[in-house]
């Protein structure tokens, strides 16, 4: 069961989340807060799975909260779900620690996926926030050539794959795959999983398995 906490200053946003949240059997709302500070106090408490994450907020914004959180639990990830798709905010909000990055008109379906799959350890991007990610990988290039067994991992990132997960099927240990993800964030020029995910899919061709 996958545990979350929905973060949002608007009630009927909550209760409209709440309900949803309520239609998938694998997926259990833990709680709810209407500011950042309420959210950190609460994740803190509950330890959820997920937070979904609003950024405009009274008190602690969610950029703010995002950071608090993932610092204090790196267990937890933090999918933001708002209703700005402008390019400092999405900055603003991975750099911060977000695992993905959702928009408010997102399909219903679509946004369980996307719980589920930051659960797994991957990256849900609504397509306006993977643009300006790859906007900004292509204005960056990587300035040096990755080995193929960071290319292999990376590839696998993109897939959505946890490093355990990656450490089973390239038969290697975990330590060893987050020392490769060390190594290429530093040689494609990112900073975290969702924009080294971003540029795999834009660079890499899947490897041969």
């Amino acid at each position: 069961m996958i545990r979350v906490l929905v973060v949002d200053d608007h009630a009927i946003v909550r209760q409209g989340l709440e309900q949803l949240l309520g239609t998938a059997d694998d997926i259990e709302l833990v709680g709810t807060a209407g500011d950042g500070e309420q959210a950190c106090a609460l994740a803190g408490e509950l330890r959820p799975d997920v937070v979904l994450m609003d950024l405009a907020m009274p008190v602690v914004d969610g950029v703010r909260a995002t950071a608090r959180i993932t610092t204090e639990l790196p267990a937890a990830r933090v999918v933001v779900l708002t209703s700005y798709g402008d390019e400092s905010r999405i900055m603003d909000a991975l750099d911060a620690g977000a695992q993905g990055y959702l928009l408010k008109h997102t399909d219903p379906d679509a946004l369980l996926d996307g719980i589920r799959a930051a659960h797994t350890g991957g990256a849900p991007l609504d397509p306006r926030a993977g643009r300006v990610l790859l906007d900004r990988r292509h204005r960056a290039p990587a300035s040096r050539e990755l080995t193929q067994r960071e290319s292999e991992v990376l590839t696998l990132v993109a897939e959505g794959l946890a490093n355990k997960q990656i450490a089973r099927r390239l038969g290697i240990t975990e330590r060893t795959v987050k020392a490769h993800l060390t190594n290429a964030f530093q040689g494609i020029g990112v900073s975290d999983r969702v924009q080294a995910a971003l540029w795999a899919r834009e660079h890499l061709h899947p490897t041969e398995r």
